[in-house]
């Protein structure tokens, strides 16, 4: 997370109305001083979610989830910790300014954009549903099946092929051509005059993880229309397609909660889809899936990727491409089959909602995909053809790095060859040695990591499950922490329950320096799964236990070995480690 100015993070502390981030996403009725809801972290039938009009913290008397605006973002929306604050910073209109090495420019420039971008998509709307123009973009759209419901829900739009009306709105509405440039919606001519960027296209507004707008992406409608198919708006601060996801807004929970997702080629493919019910499909923007679209979705717990792309041989290729990158990372990947000349779109329109999810219940896992397309090209009924096939797909399953999967992987191709696994070209021994150099060269602290860990699961739940606070008073102290930045966090949130102070993440952060604020935001940067709260805290502490005990052990035998103890010494050392051996320590529950 960017440094931002500790008057700053104040200010959106301030403003920050507990009430209106939780009924954007939870049901509420008032019950007196109180407003209730049934909890959106486990199931029930009475209401027993309470929030208290004017307080920071929520409380459920029911699971116990309790927290403030950020915690319940980080846990129910699995935004991260830089991103809840900017969604509030966006939500209460709160400029944040950035801190750099000492000085601070003002971060208006992003809030101010998105509401530019805001104002130009429901102009677009208003434009493609009220006006004359917009009837022949209307028929357009249902004659591809996309109805009035469709199009509120997605906010699609018309851009005026009037090269005045859209700055003129604009202007009168406060926006000038500054921030109009700024987010690509005119550009500017020979002679310094501007004009519209988007012209007579139906306009798809584009949004960020969290639902800002942050940008559009164009299709004619007409043959005569200049340009390409489509049209993205250009790389500006806000829109950037290498790292977005289109349709993510509307799937990050499910994604999350479901821990697989859906990948298409387009934008109307996955408005689709994702209007047909399957609210787990994103499409990359206008560029190829890549790896910065996986980890986005792996930052969301994503254990399995299905891959819906057009049936032809640039859909093939794409799903070569992300198939193996999805290896690589040890995603599992399945390829669904469409009929031929059906893309996403067409099939739900044609065949529907329920014959598409049979084929996602049927997809193929990528290395039988990987073995079908390459029976293609060879006569696998040979022995020649066939030794080609197994040895092609071999080489291509040696490049996916983990050893582990790398083995699992030429076991399941002798499994589907019919092939003797003896007879597999591998090195198994070479391949964990490779594996095992290139890790030793990531410096990774272990201490670090775990310490981390412990911390996490005290940030995010240790307002909620009490037994968490127990667990760490009774077994853990300060100097069980071996990383001088995790023993300050440590000490200070300690110290806040203490002195019987509720949590709050935003005021907590606020008291870092740039330094400490970095090191917060990467703690917080991973997600957690708060269903195995108590089961996994316990097994962090344990570890650290375990930690100082093997140090001890190990300090022991090291002045045992040193040859600087006398036999007498060396007894003692003998008897100590023997005793120190038989006392591992376990965690008090």
């Amino acid at each position: 997370m960017a440094g931002y100015t500790k008057e700053s993070l104040e200010l959106l502390r301030q403003k920050i109305d507990l009430f209106d981030v939780l009924s954007s996403f939870v049901h509420f009725s008032r019950s007196g001083a109180n407003y209730k809801a049934l909890c959106p972290f486990h199931e029930e039938k009475t209401p027993s979610f309470i929030l208290q009009r004017g307080d920071t913290h929520y409380h459920c008397y029911g699971c116990g989830a309790h927290g403030d605006a950020i915690s319940f973002l980080m846990t129910h929306q699995k935004m991260s910790f830089a991103e809840s604050v900017q969604y509030l910073a966006d939500k209460f209109n709160v400029v944040l300014e950035e801190t750099d090495r000492g000085a601070f420019t003002k971060n208006s420039s992003k809030s101010s954009l998105k509401d530019a971008i805001m104002q130009a998509a429901l102009f677009y709307h208003f434009y493609l549903l009220h006006t004359r123009d917009g009837h022949e973009a209307l028929n357009y759209l249902y004659q591809r099946g996309i109805d009035l419901d469709f199009i509120r829900k997605f906010c699609l739009g018309l851009a005026p092929k009037n090269m005045v009306l859209f700055q003129k709105v604009m202007q009168e509405m406060g926006i000038d051509k500054k921030r109009l440039q700024e987010t690509g919606l005119v550009k500017v001519n020979f002679g310094g005059e501007t004009s519209d960027f988007f012209q007579e296209r139906i306009m798809i507004p584009i949004a960020d993880s969290m639902g800002g707008y942050i940008g559009f992406s164009a299709r004619k409608f007409k043959d005569a229309t200049f340009g390409p198919k489509y049209v993205n708006t250009a790389e500006t601060i806000l829109f950037k397609k290498s790292k977005i996801l289109f349709g993510l807004n509307f799937c990050r929970r499910n994604i999350a909660k479901e821990r697989r997702a859906i990948v298409v080629e387009g934008q109307i493919d996955a408005m689709r889809l994702i209007y047909a019910g399957f609210e787990i499909t994103v499409a990359s923007q206008g560029t190829a899936f890549g790896e910065s679209h996986l980890k986005e979705l792996i930052n969301l717990g994503v254990n399995d990727l299905f891959l819906a792309f057009d049936p032809d041989s640039a859909g093939e290729e794409a799903a070569l491409k992300v198939g193996d990158i999805c290896q690589r990372h040890g995603i599992g990947a399945h390829v669904i089959r469409l009929l031929e000349k059906f893309d996403p779109d067409l099939t739900v329109r044609e065949k529907g909602a329920q014959y598409f999810s049979k084929l996602l219940q049927t997809a193929t896992p990528y290395l039988e995909f990987l073995v079908e397309k390459f029976s293609k090209t060879l006569d696998v009924k040979t022995p020649t053809g066939k030794a080609e096939m197994v040895q092609t797909v071999a080489r291509r399953i040696k490049e996916w790095g983990h050893p582990l999967i790398i083995h699992e992987s030429m076991k399941k191709l002798a499994e589907i060859t019919a092939t003797p696994a003896a007879m597999i070209d591998i090195n198994p021994e070479a391949i964990c040695q490779a594996y095992s150099v290139a890790k030793s060269e990531e410096k990774v602290d272990g201490d670090e990591v775990l310490e981390k860990d412990l911390l996490r699961w005290l940030f995010i739940m240790g307002g909620e499950k009490e037994i968490i606070l127990k667990i760490a008073i009774n077994n853990l102290k300060s100097e069980n922490f071996k990383i001088n930045s995790c023993r300050k966090f440590y000490e200070r949130f300690m110290q806040l329950y203490a002195n019987e102070e509720k949590l709050d993440l935003l005021s907590f952060a606020n008291s870092f320096s740039e330094e400490e604020e970095s090191f917060f935001s990467s703690i917080l940067k991973k997600r957690i799964n708060r269903e195995k709260t108590e089961d996994v805290f316990i097994e962090t502490v344990q570890k650290m236990l375990d930690r100082d005990w093997l140090l001890e052990r190990e300090e022991i035998k090291q002045k045992i070995q040193s040859g600087l103890c006398s036999e007498v010494e060396v007894m003692e050392l003998a008897r100590q480690f023997d005793n120190l051996k038989k006392k591992r320590p376990k965690v008090i529950v």
